[in-house]
């Protein structure tokens, strides 16, 4: 993978992109054992930083050990650690280690990953503290600094992993225990708590300060890696990517070059250019395969049909005005044309003869045939058909077309077909979003599609009749707005917080918050809150979910499950949840109470959102087909046409016949 690196310039405008991660430089880091430096990362040791590092139990979540590694009033760094024997123990520890940082002068924590920001903003919710103390951890919190945010994006160390401790082991520090690490840790706290052995809680201490001291180690490399002036020692480990060779300039476009001939040169290794003009003079088989190609290429289309178009002289130039024209001669177009049989397709080729006209004045020529009216109805219902329906490139119909009825139909016409069809039933495709809005249910989703590096959205509004696409530059609320602002009925969503203003009924999707406890208590398999959370929920759920199964979706029927409702909230409502992801889950039950079960009230209402996931999965697979060969004009088009093509379906009607029939009205065809 080091091989596959290339140096490049970012474009300014898109700094995220610039920021990324990249797994190739990071093996050439380690293949070439040099830090690699990506543009000029900006970081300057202070006096007043402080190394911060907390070790805790993530499934009971709580934390019994604080360390801080900071200068004293001489100027030497020392140690400090703030130890809780119980979880019961967690507030005058932290209140310890509060109250010393307050005794430090303009101090400004240092820390490795997000554990330790998290850690404070918890110890501020979890225990009350004054305005003043308020003020302080928000200035503690916003003024801390994340070293590994840096190192990520900026700095490549010659190492497998970004782990703290492969870092500043390659950097020559070692801790005083050689299995340390922080499962380890877990399990010594364990032992501790059965055991109470002192040894145990000396060695976790040791860890907690060695883990703050191989901090301040890294914090110095980088620091004097950043600096305008590095150290000897520094300049001999890193390297900045600006000054590695770049290698062969991968770009388009036409090449520059220094000398004339090398054009000739290159143009004659072209492989369509040596495969006609050179290997056929040393292959009889090569030959006769181009001469019969540029024959097929060459031949016209005999028609099945002529056509004589009426003579019709322009009333005026409407470039000039002038009234004065002349025939200038007689000329034919070739239209091809698909026709559909019961049994299958058959090619249809008709010349239209017509006379020219051409303006005394300002020489312009009329009644030519515009170009997308060379290709006749039953062709663009194949097109159409192949791209929306099936999902099929537009390069690979084009040589579908070619290879299977001799249709010389080039990409660019299929596109030209397709925002010609695009114009033909953008009233249909308003008429469709009309009545999902108009209606008593709509179920709404969003996804991205990637545009020129860039995130766009694809909104879906749908019920169980129709379907109806629309794009947005952004996902904030203002596209849900804009189609939902005169709708009064149930919206049945995710429970992303752009749909919650919209003033109608919300039945959030309980699929969602299904997976989402199911998850949490996979990767928490010992918190037993959680625990009792899913089981909760389950019970409540499943009775609902089996009267659905016999009844339907009928409120006579569900609404005497709101009793059982009434008392899940009320057995929430005293739980007292000392885990943050439960109280988590407690406070979303509470934020959401009166979207989670309206389905219990209204007839027809589900309880998920799959008919809009559903929907989105229909967009997703024309997605992977032109994802990064599309503009956003080609997306709006691609998503009228989807919209009919879905509604269609949704009605049982074949797309394809809806195309044949001409129609823009797909209740006609109900």
């Amino acid at each position: 993978m080091s091989y596959t690196f290339r140096p490049r310039r970012h474009p300014k405008t898109n700094a995220s992109y610039a920021a990324k991660h990249q797994p190739s430089l990071k093996a050439l880091a380690i293949r070439k054992n040099r830090i690699h430096v990506v543009g000029s990362p900006s970081f300057v040791a202070s006096d007043g930083f402080v190394y911060l590092d907390v070790e805790g139990v993530p499934d009971y979540d709580s934390y019994y050990l604080i360390g801080l590694r900071h200068r004293d009033e001489d100027g030497e760094y020392i140690q400090q650690s703030f130890w809780a024997d119980t979880p019961s123990d967690e507030r005058d520890m932290w209140m310890s280690c509060l109250n010393a940082l307050k005794v430090m002068k303009d101090a400004r924590l240092v820390h490795y990953g997000n554990y330790e920001v998290q850690f404070l903003r918890r110890m501020k919710s979890r225990y009350t503290v004054g305005t003043e103390d308020v003020a302080f951890l928000d200035k503690l919190i916003s003024s801390s600094f994340n070293l590994l945010s840096l190192i990520y994006a900026q700095l490549y160390f010659p190492t497998y992993s970004n782990g703290l401790k492969e870092i500043a082991s390659y950097l020559g520090f070692a801790w005083s225990e050689s299995n340390a690490s922080g499962f380890n840790a877990i399990a010594w706290r364990s032992e501790w708590e059965s055991t109470r052995a002192p040894v145990l809680r000396r060695r976790l201490i040791n860890y907690n300060a060695d883990d703050c001291h191989a901090l301040h180690t890294v914090a110095n490399v980088i620091a004097d890696i950043c600096s305008d002036k590095p150290s000897i020692e520094a300049e001999a480990r890193f390297v900045n990517v600006s000054s590695l060779d770049s290698g062969y300039p991968l770009r388009f476009g036409p090449i520059q070059y220094v000398v004339s001939d090398f054009k000739v040169i290159n143009e004659a290794a072209y492989w369509d250019y040596q495969r006609n003009r050179v290997y056929v003079r040393s292959s009889k088989r090569l030959k006769r395969l181009s001469q019969e190609r540029g024959k097929h290429a060459a031949a016209l289309l005999p028609p099945n049909k002529c056509v004589q178009a009426e003579e019709h002289r322009p009333a005026c130039c409407p470039n000039c005005g002038c009234t004065r024209f002349h025939r200038n001669g007689k000329y034919s177009h070739l239209i091809y044309d698909l026709r559909f049989s019961r049994t299958g397709l058959r090619r249809w080729v008709v010349r239209h003869n017509f006379f020219r006209y051409q303006c005394y004045d300002c020489k312009r020529g009329y009644n030519e045939l515009p170009r997308e009216a060379r290709f006749g109805s039953g062709l663009k219902a194949y097109v159409l058909h192949q791209v929306i329906d099936l999902r099929v490139s537009q390069r690979a119909v084009s040589r579908a077309l070619d290879a299977l009825f001799g249709l010389p139909v080039p990409i660019q016409s299929i596109n030209q077909i397709k925002t010609t069809a695009t114009k033909q039933y953008e009233a249909a495709h308003r008429a469709i979003l009309q009545r999902i809005v108009s209606g008593t249910l709509i179920h709404a989703d969003e996804t991205k599609i990637t545009i020129k590096r860039e995130a766009r959205w694809v909104w879906v509004f749908t019920n169980l009749e129709a379907v109806a696409y629309v794009y947005s530059d952004s996902r904030d609320g203002s596209t849900a707005h804009g189609v939902l602002h005169d709708f009064r009925g149930v919206l049945v969503s995710d429970f992303y917080a752009g749909y919650d203003s919209l003033d109608c009924s919300h039945q959030k999707c309980l699929v969602h918050l299904l997976r989402d406890i199911n998850e949490d208590v996979l990767k928490e398999p010992f918190n037993e809150e959680m625990k009792e959370v899913a089981f909760t929920f389950g019970r409540l759920l499943r009775p609902m979910i089996e009267t659905i199964d016999r009844f339907g979706l009928q409120a006579h029927h569900l609404r005497p499950h709101k009793r059982a409702v009434d008392r899940f909230y009320h057995s929430l409502s005293i739980a007292n949840y000392r885990t943050e992801v439960a109280s988590g889950y407690k406070r979303r039950f509470e934020k959401n109470r009166g979207k989670l079960f309206t389905f219990l009230e209204h007839d027809g209402v589900p309880w998920n959102n799959n008919n809009a996931e559903h929907a989105i999965k229909a967009f997703a697979r024309l997605r992977n087909a032109i994802e990064g060969s599309t503009t956003s004009k080609g997306i709006r088009e691609y998503l009228v046409l989807l919209s009919i093509s879905e509604t269609c379906r949704y009605n049982g009607i074949s797309f394809l016949d809806f195309l044949k029939s001409g129609s823009t009205d797909i209740d006609a065809l109900i």
